[in-house]
C-alpha cells in the first residue's frame, strides 16, 4: 500500500477516539464488573422491556437485611426477580448465608453459581442442583402486574421454599397474593431508583420485622 493510500484512510480525531475507547470500557464493565463492584446496584442497567426496576439503596438494604433475619445463621435465600436485593445481600459480604438469583436476564450470569436462569412461563423448569424447599426464605419479585404471572410464579416460589415468603409487588395484588401464597401486606413501602405508576407493597406470611419502625 502507497503512502497516499494511508492518506486516504479517515482517521479518528483524538476526541473521537477517547470517546470510543471510554465506550468500550464501560462495556466491558457491564459485560464482566470486576471486584466488590459487580455488586453495586445498577451495575447491570435496568431493561425496561423486559419490566425491570431496580429499588432503591435503602429499599435492598431494608429487604436484604429482613431476608437475612428471617433466613437465620447459616440460612438460604433465593431472589426470584429480585436483583437488587441479590446484590445488597452480597454487597453486604455476609458469608454465614447462601444465596441464589433467579433470574431471566442472562446479564446476570455474571454471577457464576449462584445464577439460576428462571423464566416463570416455566416455573418448575429448574436445575437438579435446587432441591424442593430447600430455601429458609423467597423473596420474589413479578416482572408484571398480572393475576397469569403471580400465579406462575407462585408455583416457583412453594417449590422453593420451606415456609417463609416476602412477595414485592403492586397494591393491587393484595387479594390474588392472599389467595395463592397466603401473604398479608405490611407497613414497610419499598421504593425504586424510578417513580412508579402503581403503588407498590411488600407482603410476608410470617411475623416481619416490615411491620416494625427502624429505630435509629
Amino acid at each position: 500500500m502507497s503512502d497516499s493510500d494511508d492518506e486516504d484512510i479517515p482517521q479518528l480525531s483524538s476526541y473521537a477516539l477517547a470517546a470510543l475507547q471510554e465506550f468500550y470500557a464501560e462495556q466491558k464493565q457491564q459485560s464482566d464488573p470486576g471486584g466488590d463492584d459487580k455488586y453495586n446496584i445498577g451495575i447491570i442497567e435496568e431493561n425496561w422491556q423486559l419490566s425491570q426496576f431496580w429499588y432503591n439503596q435503602e429499599t435492598a438494604l431494608r429487604l436484604a437485611t429482613e431476608a437475612v433475619a428471617a433466613a437465620g445463621e447459616g440460612g438460604r435465600i433465593a431472589c426470584v426477580s429480585a436483583p437488587s436485593v441479590y446484590q445488597k445481600l452480597r454487597a453486604l459480604h455476609r458469608e454465614d448465608i447462601s444465596v441464589y438469583i433467579f433470574e431471566y436476564d442472562k446479564r446476570f450470569a455474571i454471577y457464576g453459581e449462584e445464577y439460576i436462569f428462571y423464566d416463570y412461563n416455566n416455573p418448575l423448569d429448574l436445575p437438579e442442583k435446587i432441591a424442593t424447599h430447600s430455601f429458609d426464605i423467597v423473596i420474589a419479585d413479578p416482572p408484571y402486574l398480572s393475576k397469569e404471572c403471580l400465579r406462575k410464579m407462585s408455583e416457583t416460589i412453594k417449590y422453593l421454599t420451606q415456609g417463609k415468603i416476602l412477595l414485592c409487588t403492586g397494591a393491587v395484588m393484595e387479594e390474588e397474593a392472599a389467595k395463592l401464597l397466603g401473604v398479608k401486606m405490611c407497613k414497610f413501602i419499598p421504593k425504586h431508583t424510578r417513580t412508579l405508576g402503581n403503588e407498590f407493597r411488600c407482603y410476608v406470611n410470617y411475623d416481619s420485622g416490615l411491620d416494625r419502625e427502624i429505630v435509629i
